[in-house]
């Protein structure tokens, strides 16, 4: 089965992606996570980095959203063919993509002709996709918090191209309409909602034995599903 972990910056996707893993791999499970491309990203800092006219000058936030579509679709296609492991685990998935995506444009950071040009691309990955197996995911582990949350955790996390003080506008317009975008739009998979505010996976290990639990339990319900369908 295949498990994406979705949310916004800093809630803690890679944490919960390899808690998931060695929870698995306890109980003699196959499994691997792929992750998101953060630390090998040329273009990532200098999104942060630079003034917003030197982003408008270099076009840096296409350049961007291009090189994680990239990376995610190659993502989707290693899932697939990774080894029929019993699960794949992915830190964050080409489905939010889009989203960030429109953030920029409404933010100003692509131009409307950039975006058309995205959306066809990402069109044409996905019927790419289509003709293969399993190219969508089971479920989404969607991790949900306020938005002092989100900026608590950017902090304790360090990155030092992440905390800027001016970005916080950044973050709260992805922010503000992301719950929005996964409940009214996201429809490749199953959700799975945790509450990110009363969840620290990292500090507690009774909420990460939680978070593996709820996650078992909806892979399960998922599982029972399908095989009733197809006994229906």
């Amino acid at each position: 089965m295949s498990i994406v972990i979705g949310g916004m910056i800093g809630l803690g996707k890679t944490s919960v992606a390899d808690i998931l893993q060695s929870h698995f791999t306890s109980k003699g499970i196959e499994s691997k996570v792929f992750y998101e491309a953060v630390d090998d990203n040329p273009i990532l800092p200098l999104y942060y980095q630079l003034t917003p006219e030197e982003l408008d000058a270099k076009r840096i936030p296409f350049l961007l959203q291009l090189f994680f579509l990239n990376k995610r679709f190659k993502t989707v296609k290693d899932c697939i063919n990774w080894n029929n492991p019993i699960y794949t685990i992915q830190d964050r998935s080409i489905y939010e993509d889009w989203y960030f995506a429109y953030v920029n444009k409404n933010l100003g950071r692509i131009s409307a002709l950039e975006f058309n040009i995205y959306e066809e691309l990402v069109d044409n990955m996905l019927e790419e996709l289509a003709e293969l197996p399993k190219k969508a995911p089971d479920l989404m582990v969607y991790l949900k918090g306020s938005f002092d949350t989100v900026l608590d955790r950017i902090m304790d996390r360090g990155r030092s191209f992440e905390i800027n003080p001016e970005l916080k506008e950044y973050y709260f317009e992805v922010w503000k309409g992301y719950d929005e975008w996964v409940m009214k739009r996201y429809d490749a998979s199953e959700v799975l909602i945790i509450d990110m505010d009363q969840t620290d996976v990292v500090n507690s290990r009774a909420d990460a034995i939680r978070v593996c639990q709820d996650v078992e339990q909806k892979l399960n319900e998922i599982l029972f599903s399908v095989k009733k369908a197809h006994i229906g």
